[in-house]
C-alpha cells in the first residue's frame, strides 16, 4: 500500500477529519470523565480496528487516551489510516 503525500492528509485533516499530523502518523487525543471511560473508549477503538485488521498505537493515561496511526509496512500514512480516522471520529470527541 502506497503512502499519501503530506498534502493529501492535511487535506483531509482540513476536510473534518479531527486529527493531527506528526511526521509519518496521524495522532489523536480523546479525553474522558475518568479511566473506565478511556478503557470503554480503547474498547470501541479496537472493535473497528479489529473490523478494518489496521491497529493504532495506543496510549492510556488515566482518563486520556492517545491514538496513532501509520501503515509501518508503508513508512507512511495510507488510505487505511485515513478511512480508520474517520471511523474512529465516529465514536465522538469525549469531555
Amino acid at each position: 500500500m502506497a503512502g499519501l503525500e503530506p498534502r493529501a492528509v492535511d487535506s483531509a485533516i482540513a476536510g473534518g477529519l479531527k486529527w493531527q499530523r506528526e511526521g509519518d502518523e496521524l495522532v489523536k487525543t480523546w479525553s474522558g470523565p475518568d479511566f473506565a471511560a478511556a478503557l470503554a473508549y480503547v474498547n470501541a477503538v479496537g472493535e473497528l480496528a479489529e473490523h478494518a485488521n489496521h491497529h493504532p498505537d495506543i496510549d492510556i493515561r488515566w482518563n486520556k487516551v492517545t491514538l496513532r496511526l501509520s501503515t509501518h509496512s508503508a513508512g507512511a500514512i495510507t488510505q487505511a489510516d485515513l478511512d480508520l480516522a474517520a471511523q474512529i471520529d465516529g465514536l465522538g470527541d469525549g469531555t
